[in-house]
């Protein structure tokens, strides 16, 4: 968990305790600029990118007793690898498919479509395959206890176990919400490129991931703004059902660990003051 000021990192020991780590959010995320819209979208992939590794190298540290760096070359190589997988996967690999049926169907728009929809199906075939593995549904679960406390919080309920038990694993700000309008967005900002040849077909879904990001993030916060109007509900709904797939019941366990984090950075100040909707990250 973290807002503006302190980031806190909950893990279960082996020994069933829980040990925390908590440290104080950089200059930077005080900063006028970090508030600006599009930029801030930009700042909080990147912040997300970085803790969510420090948290995974925290959470092997403590399961395993060894000393790891959580800023040192594991966590920065580990983090490389993965995005440069993501983006072959997820961007390049749709990009030369879709080259197959080009020359079928006669159309930019239906080529750019048919793009999108092989990045949407190898999106959902992944989270459908890691769902299937025993240790990452432990992790969705986690994800789930996240959720719900700040659910709670966010509706200005005390932070007890009985009563965060109650609220929903969705979330409106939840990554896997923002990765499902990354895939939309794609869409519609490829198709008004056109065909270009294969060299800069690739350069272009690179290139743009920044601003399609930038974008996605803002629909996400006016998602989460607007989250009662009947339209917002219709049109963001995919997102939320999509966390079925991301997001499990915790067991009382794992709400606890959700809830020390929480308690940490809301305790890190000494006068803690109430965090409106959308400071806290959503992972």
């Amino acid at each position: 968990m973290r807002n503006r000021e302190r980031m806190a990192i909950a893990v279960r020991r082996p020994d069933g305790g829980i040990e925390v780590r908590s440290e104080p959010m950089g200059a930077a995320y005080r900063a006028r600029w970090a508030t600006w819209p599009f930029v801030r979208g930009l700042f909080i992939l990147y912040d997300s990118l970085v803790i969510g590794m420090k948290a995974l190298m925290y959470s092997a540290d403590v399961a395993s007793g060894d000393d790891v760096d959580m800023s040192g070359p594991v966590m920065w190589g580990t983090m490389a690898l993965s995005m440069a997988l993501g983006l072959v996967l997820f961007f390049a690999l749709p990009a030369l498919a879709s080259k197959v049926v080009e020359g079928w169907l006669h159309s930019d728009w239906l080529t750019n479509t048919v793009e999108g929809l092989i990045r949407l199906a190898l999106f959902l075939g992944y989270l459908v395959a890691i769902a299937r593995m025993e240790d990452i549904q432990r992790v969705f679960a986690y994800h789930g206890a996240e959720h719900k406390v700040i659910n709670a919080y966010e509706s200005g309920e005390s932070l007890d176990l009985e009563t965060v038990r109650a609220y929903s694993t969705r979330h409106n700000r939840c990554g896997t919400a923002f990765l499902l309008i990354v895939v939309v967005v794609s869409v519609i900002v490829f198709g008004f490129l056109g065909r270009p040849p294969m060299l800069m077909l690739l350069l272009s879904r690179l290139v743009l991931i920044p601003f399609i990001a930038a974008v996605s993030y803002e629909l996400v916060r006016l998602s989460s703004r607007y989250r009662e109007h009947p339209l917002a509900r219709i049109v963001f709904e995919p997102s939320l059902r999509l966390q079925a797939l991301t997001t499990r019941n915790p067991s009382d366990d794992m709400i606890e660990v959700a809830l020390t984090a929480m308690r940490r950075v809301l305790a890190g100040d000494s006068e803690p003051e109430p965090v409106r909707a959308g400071e806290i990250a959503v992972a």
